[in-house]
């Protein structure tokens, strides 16, 4: 895909000015999407849980987050299609971490719920903030079930969600896990807990809704 730049250029003349187009390829912007949203979507997960031992990824394109999983030593995965009927199937109370692109209602929490270990973590998308009263079912809905929840920026405006049944994503950070992970092109230490930061704007719209 190309993108289409016009630019002015003065020529040191009488003459009118010249528009050039330059089509320059859409290549980098695609790659840096891709690359912040997979690692904001596992590491913030796996770098606050205390000890994330076993991961559930749900996504009908799984590869792109078991390559995340596999920079951390020691920690074990599987895979399901974003699918409810393979939800359904999983085990109670088996894994530290969930992380889902599996579209989101009300049973579909409810198995997250089953699923999770009773310290368990789970990572959503959600629809944009600025969609409130969608953004707010969802949130309430997964409030029923843990302590924290709470969006945060995964590149482009776009934001996920967070929930926990007891570690806080920005005061239980595990920071020599973060500082040890390589092979990193966006998420670091810092970029962890600033993810979260919120506009006043969105405080006042969620309050009561996020719980951190």
């Amino acid at each position: 895909m190309f993108y289409k730049y016009y630019v002015i250029i003065s020529v040191l003349s009488k003459s009118k000015p010249k528009v050039a187009k330059i089509s320059l390829i859409n290549k980098g912007k695609y790659i840096m999407k891709n690359f912040i949203y997979n690692e904001m979507m596992v590491h913030v997960a796996l770098c606050t849980h205390k000890n994330p031992e076993n991961v559930l990824i749900i996504s009908d394109d799984n590869d792109k987050f078991a390559v995340e999983v596999k920079k951390h030593d020691s920690i074990g995965f599987d895979v399901i299609k974003a699918d409810k009927d393979a939800l359904r199937a999983v085990d109670d109370s088996k894994y530290d971490v969930i992380i889902s692109e599996l579209q989101n209602d009300a049973a579909v929490i409810a198995h997250y719920n089953r699923v999770l270990k009773d310290d368990g973590l789970l990572v959503i998308n959600i629809p944009s903030l600025d969609e409130v009263q969608d953004t707010k079912n969802i949130m309430e809905i997964v409030g029923k079930y843990t302590k924290i929840v709470m969006p945060f920026d995964i590149g482009e405006a776009k934001h996920a969600l967070l929930a926990s049944k007891e570690y806080h994503p920005t005061a239980d950070i595990i920071l020599h896990r973060a500082d040890m992970l390589d092979n990193l092109d966006y998420y670091n230490c810092d970029v962890h807990p600033s993810a979260f930061a919120m506009g006043n704007y969105i405080r006042k719209e969620y309050l009561g809704i996020i719980k951190n």
